[in-house]
Order: structure tokens, then sequence, then C-alpha cells
């Protein structure tokens, strides 16, 4: 690998922070995050080490659904401020060496939105076609609606024209008809914008919904429609106007069906996709101490083209979905992390972040986290990660996670100014609140989770075998313990962790390397050696090793 691969393919090791500019931090004291609250932090994401920066929405917006109801694609929203100021924060984070991506939403528009207030004026409007109506009422469609408490059908009557328009999420969010050419190339439209603006790629919302639009909407032209046209179209188009741009998918689906999303062995679809299958199988390793499910996640991840990448994650700014699990597995994870039905959601899911989840214990959070970041692929975080935030469950819905950023101990966690009845969202209360977890005060601690962070960020960054290597499990007997390697061009990385709350000693086969080789922790800056590739490795309850093979240093000779 030349270091010329690692910023040409910079995603196969980015390490991703996201935010929504509104909780983040308010400038002018409105109650409400802003873009120039953004760019007085971008230092902050510097120092903490992240390289990739994934901003959620901005968009104009009726914020129905915390924004993704976009009511003007090519806007910023007045309320967080302007496009120079964005330009401001992408240049400023650019120059620390941090890439910016913008959410895109080609699924669905707000019902606010202009092309869908003229689609519905009229069956004749030069809209119509944006959308995907059906003039015969719909036959029951409860089974596949996204938020089964608040609608009972993809379908929703217009009573102006007579027709039954199409949403998969809520009846305010229209699914737009990606098989239309023009709908297809308001897509390009949009994408060349922001990216003449500067972002450096894209996270694509709710992919599959838009493909399944494909196949069951219309042409208004006639022609026949590939359901993953749009996604080679899209992504041919933006390595056309910016060779280092990228598309990070969210996929909700089984290996096999995500192997089509990066396009098979051409890889020419999206670049990244979120590994949510592996993501819910270490929840249920989490729960039972047991790190079979989660070997067997990774064992089943399909090879993907060399372009292409995995992203890890153990929180987003949803709810933590658990639909790929049994029903038993699921109740599993429910008793264990979220058993009070206010914690749940949809039936399949919680709306809360982790440290809550595992009764703010710092090992296993620690654990959980070097777990992740050790994992093959690229690792992504949620803000207010690093310092432990937790949850608002009086917050509805999966807003819950999407409370304000806790940047110290005063009031409204110096988030803003306003008054707390003005802003935008509550801070965080209880045990989790601001005089309990702010970054102020971790920053100067040596033992926080902050600086923690900072150095798993820092260790991870250097560790490209993690990102470009062959992955591959250590068989061991030890069943609470995952232990893998990635090796890339004679170099290795090896990770154990111990998801277990009882100390273990772990006896592992290296294989390949040579009789006088090493292995070097990461971490604690020591060296371990190897009797033939043998070692014996004890473990912590919840302890963890990364550890990198090389040959032992040349000794002085007489």
């Amino acid at each position: 690998m030349r270091a010329t691969d690692t910023s040409d393919l910079w995603w196969k090791s980015a390490v991703t922070y996201c935010l929504d500019v509104q909780t983040y931090l308010d400038s002018d004291g409105d109650g409400v995050g802003d873009l120039q609250g953004l760019a007085d932090r971008i230092d902050y994401l510097a120092k903490l080490g992240v390289n990739c920066l994934w901003l959620m929405p901005f968009y104009p917006s009726p914020h129905h659904d915390d924004g993704y109801d976009v009511a003007d694609f090519y806007g910023v929203d007045p309320r967080v401020g302007t496009h120079g100021e964005l330009v401001e924060v992408i240049r400023t984070a650019q120059d620390r060496g941090i890439k910016v991506i913008a959410d895109l939403l080609i699924n669905h528009t707000s019902d606010q939105h202009p092309w869908f207030r003229e689609a519905r004026r009229s069956k004749n409007s030069r809209y119509r076609d944006f959308y995907v109506w059906r003039d015969t009422e719909p036959p029951d469609t409860s089974d596949q609606v996204v938020f089964p408490d608040e609608e009972d059908s993809i379908w929703t009557y217009d009573e102006r024209t007579g027709e039954w328009y199409l949403h998969h999420f809520y009846a305010h969010q229209p699914d737009l008809n990606v098989a239309n050419p023009a709908v297809r190339d308001e897509v390009m439209r949009i994408a060349g914008f922001w990216l003449q603006l500067g972002v450096d790629g894209f996270r694509v919302d709710a992919v599959p919904f838009f493909i399944e639009d494909v196949e069951t909407s219309g042409d208004p032209q006639g022609a026949p429609a590939d359901p993953h046209d749009i996604l080679k179209e899209l992504r041919a188009f933006l390595w056309r106007r910016k060779g280092s741009s990228m598309l990070l998918g969210e996929v909700n689906l089984p290996f096999t069906q995500q192997l089509e999303y990066f396009g098979g062995d051409a890889g020419d679809e999206l670049t990244m996709m979120f590994d949510f299958v592996g993501m819910q199988a270490m929840y249920l390793s989490l729960v039972r101490e047991d790190a079979r499910p989660m070997a067997k996640a990774l064992k089943d991840r399909p090879a993907i083209h060399p372009s292409c990448q995995w992203a890890n994650f153990l929180r987003n700014h949803d709810e933590l979905t658990l639909d790929k699990l049994t029903e038993s597995e699921r109740q599993e994870v429910f008793d264990a992390f979220g058993p009070d039905p206010d914690m749940q959601l949809f039936d399949r899911g919680l709306r809360r972040r982790l440290p809550p989840m595992l009764d703010g214990d710092p090992r296993r959070i620690r654990m959980a986290y070097s777990l992740m970041f050790s994992l093959p692929g690229s690792p992504s975080i949620f803000y207010g990660e690093e310092i432990g935030m937790g949850e608002n469950l009086d917050i509805p819905g999966r807003l819950s996670v999407r409370s304000p950023m806790q940047w110290d101990g005063d009031r409204n966690g110096g988030f803003s100014t306003a008054r707390p009845s003005r802003l935008t969202r509550a801070v965080t209360q209880d045990g989790y609140a601001p005089e309990h977890v702010n970054v102020a005060d971790q920053q100067q601690s040596p033992d926080s989770l902050w600086r923690f962070f900072r150095e798993l960020i820092s260790v991870r960054r250097e560790c490209h075998e993690l990102g470009w290597g062959d992955f591959s499990i250590i068989e061991q007997d030890t069943t609470a313990v995952l232990a893998h390697r990635c090796d890339l061009e004679g170099s290795s990385v090896i990770a154990v962790h111990n998801l277990g709350a009882d100390p273990v000693t772990v006896a592992l086969t290296i294989d390949g390397p040579d009789d006088d080789a090493v292995l070097v922790d990461l971490f604690e800056d020591s060296r371990v050696p190897l009797d033939r590739g043998a070692v014996t490795l004890p473990l912590d309850g919840y302890g963890y090793h990364w550890l990198r093979l090389q040959p032992a240093p040349q000794r002085d000779r007489a």
C-alpha cells in the first residue's frame, strides 16, 4: 500500500464524527445551535482526532422530522446560519485535515417543498411525476410503514386531486419518484451544488426505500429502469466532479443484499455502508458476555471491492435498531439494556445511548468502544459519545439521544445562554446532566472518557491494517473473548477483547511470525514475547489489548 492510497481512498480508514448543528453550540443565544458555533468548535474536533465530519440536515425544513423533511435542497436553514457560514465551517474543517460530508436525502421531501405543493395542485402539474401516485384505493400496507406508532399505511389520500401518494415514512414526507429521469437529474444537480460549495461526499439516507420505489413507480417517458442505476449514476457523477468524494449509505439489510448496494464485484455504487448486522450482533454479545454472535457476524461479512468500506458504529442519531435479531434475541437486549417500555421504540429498538445501557461502568464502556474501533472498517461516532452523554427520555421518540452537547457544568451545559425554555431541545438531566458529564471537566482529567477517546482515535488512525488489511478470527477456547487480526503487506494488528466481567487468561496461536517476533501493546507501549507463535495473555474483566506483530529488535553483537 502506498501513502497516496490512504489519501485517494481516505474513507477506508476515516474516523467519522456525526453531529446535528442545531444541538451542538449556540453562538448567538437564541437557543438553537448554529454554524458559527460549530466553526468555533472545529479545533475541538481536530484535537479529538476525528478526520471526517458528518453534518445532519441543515436545510430549510418545517422540522416535523428534525430536518429530515426537507423544503429546499439547495438552502441553509436560517435558524442555523447562511451559505457563507457553512462554507466557513467546511474551509476551517478541511484546513484542520477534516473532511466534511452532508446528509443527502433523495427518498422523500417535505410536503411543504415547492415540488410537492405544485404536484398536488393538479394532475397536469410539471412536478406531478416527481412523486408516486395511484388512482385506486391501496390495499392494507400497515406492515410496510417505518413508523407504526405514527402511520398505518404507506399511502395517503390527497383530496384536491383525488389520488393517493406514496410515503414510506411519515405522511408529511412524500416519496420522490426516482424512476423519473427528471428527478434523477435534479438529484445530480443537488449533489453537484454541494460539492461545488466544498463538501467531500454524502451520507445517503434510507437507500433501500428509494431503490424499491424505482421498482414500483413509473418513468413518465416509459423507459425501463434498473433499480440500482440511480446509485451507479450518482457514484459516477460524484467521481467526475470530485474524484475523492464518497457515498456513505444507510442500508439496513442482510449482508447478501448489502453487497448489491456496493455494486458487487464492480464496486460502482455506494462507497461505504453502515454494518447494521455487526452492530446488532455486538449488542447481543455484550448482553450475553459471549463473543460468538459478534464473531459469526464478522465471519459472515462478504468480501467487498477494494475501493469500498464498512462503517462500524455502536450508536447513531436514530433509535438503536435491533430488527436483524430474532424476537427472542431482541428481547434479551431489551431486558438487559432497556427494560422500561419507555426506553423502547417500535418493538424493534431502543432510544438510549450506550453509557446508561451499560450502567455507567467505565470498564465496560471503554471495552465496547475499543472493540468497535478495532474492527475491520472505519469507525463512526455520534456527538457526545466521547464524553459518555446519556439520553433524555423526556424528549419524545428517537430524538431522546439528540439532546444538546454538554460543554461544561454551567446552565444548559454551555450549549446556549438562552433560557432553558427557549432551547431547541432540553438538556439531559439526572446522573448524566452537564454538572456530571461535560467536555471541560473531562479535558482536565487524565483518566476521563474524553482522554480515552482521544488516545483510541490516535491509535486507530495509525493502524492502517484495520482499514485496509485482511481480517481473520483467531480461534481460542474462551467464549467471552473475541480475538481477531488484520494483516496488511507483512504487518499485522491483533485485538483481543474480554466481553465478560471475570478475568481470564487466553492462549493464542499467532500464525506466520518469525521465531524472534514480539507483540507490541499499542496502548501500554510494552512488549509481549512469542514462543514459536504461542502467547498467553491475561485479561481483566472487560479488559482488552491492541497488539502489533513485529520482529524483535536486533541485539548488539560482540
